[in-house]
Formats: C-alpha cells, sequence, structure tokens
C-alpha cells in the first residue's frame, strides 16, 4: 500500500478526529486529507511530475507533514532535510536531485535562495510564514498553496514500489548519500512498529526528533496508520515544558534518544508516576546508557521502554522488549518482526555467539539503494527474493540466544596497544559517575600505542569532578588498556543533526560530523 492511502483511508474512518497537533494549529484528518489535496494539486499546477524530487527544509511543523503527503499524491518524492543546512551543501543536493520544487519557510528564504543561485536548477519554491512572494521570481506563500480550491480531483496511485523518500545522510566523511526508500520499504517498515509497539486509533505520540531523518518519519507515518494523534514540537532545548505538555494532552508514546534521556534523568525533582498516561517511550539513533535506562524506570514505573537500533537504510533494524531490558539492558534486542538481522564474520559466514562482526539486515524494509551511487550500493546491497540483504557497516556480536549487541561503528573502533576498543564500552562507564551529563570517547595519536583513548565529558551544573576522579572511576571498571588517559572537560559536545553525540574520527579536532542512523 502506498503512504498517502493510508491518510485516505484514516480519513475515511476518522475525518473529525485530531490528526495532527503543532503549537496552535490541530489539523483533523479530514483536514489533513484536503488540504494535502490543495497542496498537491498546486504541485501539479507548478509543473511537478510525477517522480520529481521535492526538497523540504523545514522545521517540525505541519508545513513538513502536508509536503510528506502532497508530494505522495501525485507521484513525487520528497526529500527531508535539516533546516539548519548550509547553502553549499544544499546547493550540492540541488544540483544532485535536480529538483522540481522546494518548500521551505521565511526565515530560512535566504539559504535556499543563495543556494538556488549557486547551481542552474530552477524549482518553484513555496515558503511558508512569508507575507509577500514573488510568483515572477518562482516563489509562492505556501498558505495560499493549502488554502487554495483543487482544480481537479487527485487521482489514486497503486505503484508501491516507486520511489517514496530521499533522506540524504552522511558519515564520517561528511559527504551526502542520498538513501532512497519506497513506499513499500516504508510501509514495511512502520507496519512492524506498529506491531511490537502495539500502536491504534487511542495513542497520542509527542514528537520532538526532526522530520528529516528515519526515526522522526516513522512517528508520521505509524500514527497515520492506525489513526492516532500526532503531536509536534520543535526541539526538547525547554525538556520541562515538553514533559508538561507530555501530561497536559495524556500522551501515550513518546520517542527520544540518549541525549534527551540524559536532560531528563538529570531532572532531580520529577516524582515517580507523574505521567500517569504514558504507556512506552522509544529510544533509536544510539545506545542508550544502562544508568540511564535504570533512572526512567524509576522515575515512570509504568511505562515501557523500547530500546531500538535501525539505520536510515532500513529505518529500523532491532527492537528490545522492555520484559528483556532488565536482563540485557546491553542489548538492542533482535530484528523487528518481518525481518532477519544476524552478524556475519570476516568471510561472509554467519558468526558463532560472542565473535564481533559486522550486522547484516535482510527484509522488505531495506532501502532500494543510494541515490545515483551504484558503485556504493553495490558495496552495500544484495538482492533477494523477499527484499534486499544489507550490510550495516556497524559491528555487533550475538548472545547464545540470539540477541544483538552493538559494539561499535567500525569506523569508530580505537587501536591502542594491540587491543581493540569500543569507545562505547568505555562511555558505558563514564556514565556511572552521577556528576558526568554527556560523555564520548575518541582515540588521539600516540607515538607509542597508536593511539591513546581520551575521554570528554559535561559535568552537570554545579559538580565538581576532576580528570583524576574520573581516571580513578574508569580504572576500577574497565581493563588497563580500556581506561582513559586524558580527560577533557567541555560546556557541550558536538552532535549530529539528529541529536546524537557522535566525534569526528578523521577530525582531530572531533568537529561534529553528520549521522547516518535512525
Amino acid at each position: 500500500m502506498r503512504l498517502e492511502a493510508r491518510l485516505r483511508d484514516s480519513a475515511r474512518r476518522f475525518a473529525g478526529k485530531t490528526a495532527l497537533v503543532a503549537g496552535d494549529i490541530r489539523l483533523t484528518y479530514g483536514e489533513l486529507d484536503a488540504r494535502s489535496d490543495r497542496l498537491a494539486d498546486s504541485f501539479v499546477r507548478n509543473g511537478v511530475k510525477p517522480g520529481d524530487r521535492i526538497l523540504m527544509i523545514l522545521d517540525n511543523g505541519p508545513e513538513a507533514v502536508l509536503g510528506f503527503f502532497g508530494a505522495w499524491k501525485i507521484g513525487a518524492v520528497p526529500c527531508p532535510l535539516y533546516p539548519s543546512i548550509k547553502a553549499d551543501k544544499l546547493a550540492a543536493i540541488l544540483d544532485s536531485t535536480e529538483a522540481a520544487a522546494i518548500i521551505t519557510q521565511a526565515r530560512l528564504q535566504p539559504t535556499v535562495e543563495t543556494a538556488v543561485a549557486a547551481t542552474k536548477i530552477r524549482p518553484v519554491v513555496f515558503v511558508a510564514q512569508a507575507e509577500v512572494c514573488d510568483e515572477a521570481d518562482f516563489t509562492l506563500r505556501f498558505e495560499d498553496a493549502v488554502d487554495g480550491v483543487p482544480s481537479a480531483p487527485i487521482e489514486i496511485l497503486e505503484d508501491s514500489n516507486s520511489l517514496a523518500l530521499l533522506i540524504h545522510t552522511s558519515g564520517s566523511t561528511g559527504k551526502p548519500k542520498g538513501v532512497m526508500l519506497s513506499h513499500a520499504n516504508v510501509n514495511a517498515a512502520c507496519q512492524s512498529i506498529v506491531s511490537y509497539l502495539g500502536n491504534t486509533a487511542e495513542d497520542i505520540v509527542l514528537n520532538v526528533l526532526p522530520l528529516s531523518f528515519g526515526y522522526g518519519i516513522t512517528q508520521v507515518v505509524t500514527m497515520i496508520m492506525v489513526g492516532g494523534t500526532l503531536i509536534l514540537e520543535k526541539s526538547f532545548a525547554f525538556p520541562r515544558k515538553i514533559l508538561e505538555r507530555l501530561a497536559q494532552e495524556k500522551v501515550t508514546g513518546f520517542p527520544l534518544v540518549p541525549p534527551m534521556a540524559a536532560l531528563v534523568v538529570g531532572m532531580k525533582d520529577l516524582e515517580p508516576g507523574s505521567l500517569p498516561h504514558l504507556r512506552y517511550m522509544t529510544s533509536a539513533a544510539a545506545a542508550m546508557p544502562p544508568a540511564f535506562t535504570e533512572r526512567l524506570r524509576h522515575v515512570f514505573p509504568e511505562t515501557q521502554l523500547f530500546l531500538m537500533y535501525g539505520q536510515t537504510e532500513c529505518m529500523r533494524a532491532t527492537y528490545l522488549p522492555p520484559a528483556e531490558a532488565t536482563h540485557r539492558p546491553l542489548s538492542a534486542g533482535k530484528a523487528i518482526p518481518g525481518t532477519r538481522a544476524y552478524v556475519v564474520d570476516e568471510d561472509g559466514n554467519p558468526a558463532s555467539p560472542g565473535t564481533i562482526g559486522e550486522l547484516v539486515v535482510e527484509g522488505p524494509h531495506v532501502m532500494l539503494g543510494y541515490w545515483r551511487d551504484a558503485p556504493t550500493t553495490l558495496e552495500k546491497l544484495v538482492p533477494l527474493p523477499t527484499g534486499r540483504r544489507l550490510y550495516t557497516g556497524d559491528l555487533f556480536r550475538a548472545d547464545e540466544d540470539g540477541f544483538l549487541y552493538f559494539v561499535s561503528r567500525r569506523d569508530d573502533i580505537i587501536k591502542t596497544r594491540g587491543e581493540k576498543v569500543s569507545p562505547q564500552e568505555v562511555e558505558r562507564a563514564l556514565y556511572e559517575i552521577a556528576e558526568i551529563a554527556e560523555a564520548a570517547v575518541g582515540g588521539v595519536p600516540d607515538p607509542v600505542f597508536g593511539e591513546v583513548i581520551r575521554a570528554y565529558v559535561v559535568l552537570r551544573q554545579g559538580a565538581i569532578l576532576t580528570e583524576r576522579d574520573i581516571i580513578r572511576h574508569c580504572a576500577g571498571r574497565l581493563e588497563d588498556y580500556m581506561v582513559p588517559k586524558s580527560v577533557e572537560f567541555r560546556d557541550a559536545l558536538p552532535r549530529t543533526t539528529t541529536g546524537k553525540i557522535r566525534l569526528n574520527a578523521n577530525n582531530s579536532n572531533n568537529e561534529p560530523t553528520q549521522g547516518n542512523v535512525a
């Protein structure tokens, strides 16, 4: 089934029910369907054709959701991009995708104009929150597009194997890669997520995750699938206000990432049971430190916590049932329903329990490939009768019961004193220290050992901790070659656009890099 058909179905069944909340705006399913119809019609009238790419540079809000469904209704391909994208990178993506249209906001219009001027591509630009636009300059007000009258009924499309999303993500090289996901890919992933989360029309999900990457997009699609309500917030900059909103709206589902969890568990005045309606929380994008998991379970005793792992290339790969979190707090779980996930050794054979190797994912949720990058596609994908096999590039191990454990990104492994060290293992020890709010570990060159381990930490407000305190703690928890040789205290750590803490292994200054974990 195509994704816009999911909206059609829910609009038919729940026409008057609230589908989307963003700030003061509340849209019913009927309104969301009608407005995305009008946007789709406006796309067509401005020359956008099936298969054309539409760049979306937007904060979380109704414009993004309408943009997705308006594009899908005419067979176009949304390309969501993080709103802080720089003009040079946007220009490169505009050139690569040859986008027919751009949706953005007035405050971001200068970046878009700079990027367009640097290319030969001349897309029509829909600008939200703009007072005036110049149609002669191919610029239109977004509000006019969604409030107009469609000139003709929107035809229902059938091809679920066509391209639905082009999500740009980049690893440590910083070069954007376009991940191509079909309607069938996204539908399969989200159906699986709905099944293990037990989502229904009664669910209300609050999402602060950017709608420019997979983890955020799945919140939109899963709620539309079941007829639930999605509440969008632009950021987690003021966590106490978000928690108040969770209570006010009687939210049942709350997706987060570990840095968000760090802010929550650092609130000393949270009373256990303060969010009685919160049925579940999910965590993805990075491994959750066990210390955070324990604190979350204490503060939200009736809330189920689902720990997950995924990549943009498959949206979601594994999940750990909440009942297993007590026994296997470090596990990423097993493959999501209807798929396979397993570890292979250096020869490509299934690895024995305990052996570290590359995680391989198989199923109908695995991407079509990388946009105009056949060599990398051939390197990462193998066609199968029921989907594709994805070589993730991430190192895992499995236990005797088949539960999977993330070890490291292959590029992040630190080689010191002849040993290989997973940064995650050292970071877990650091997070046991109550005074540490955020931590990351990297390798720095050393003439004797090749690399030595350095810890980068952010202390909680008012905390006092010395380098010696941290090294002494780690020495009591880790083997000697894993113990950091130095500690650097920082006011903040570099993050990817998805909020994940990440040091750039290719940059000794540890500048932020774009992440590719969903």
